[in-house]
């Protein structure tokens, strides 16, 4: 069994590098890279690689942290795309042979929090 840790540290090194034989490298065969904000579901390693390397716009990651245990992970990355930010976590479950086998990402979106708030809490 491999790092889970070190190949989600791997999956997005090699996905900034945009080495697309090495992104592929990390994942299972049969990986399932799902979208629940929009719905998606991506089936197979070489569906998921093509899905990443036709991303639209001009693009940038940066990994905040990665937590794992022995068969999953979690990321929180920071996305640029067209001078535009956003924040990603994204869930990471092992292969028995350590690879990728499943993905889950959530790209939330920045909202204003109500007015009723502002005396609770600190804005940063």
């Amino acid at each position: 069994m491999g790092d889970i840790s070190a190949t989600v540290e791997t999956y997005w090194a090699t996905a900034q590098a945009r080495d697309w034989r090495a992104f592929g490298a990390t994942l299972a065969d049969d990986v399932r890279y799902e979208l629940p904000q929009t719905r998606e579901r991506v089936l197979g390693r070489d569906a998921v690689v093509r899905f990443n390397a036709e991303y639209l716009g001009e693009w940038s990651l940066e990994v905040e942290r990665v937590v794992a245990d022995s068969t999953q992970a979690v990321s929180w990355v920071r996305f640029s795309v067209d001078e535009e930010e956003t924040e990603g976590i994204s869930f990471f479950t092992s292969a028995p042979d350590g690879r990728i086998q499943t993905i889950t990402d959530f790209w939330p979106a920045p909202y204003e929090p109500p007015l009723e708030r502002e005396q609770m809490a600190e804005r940063f």
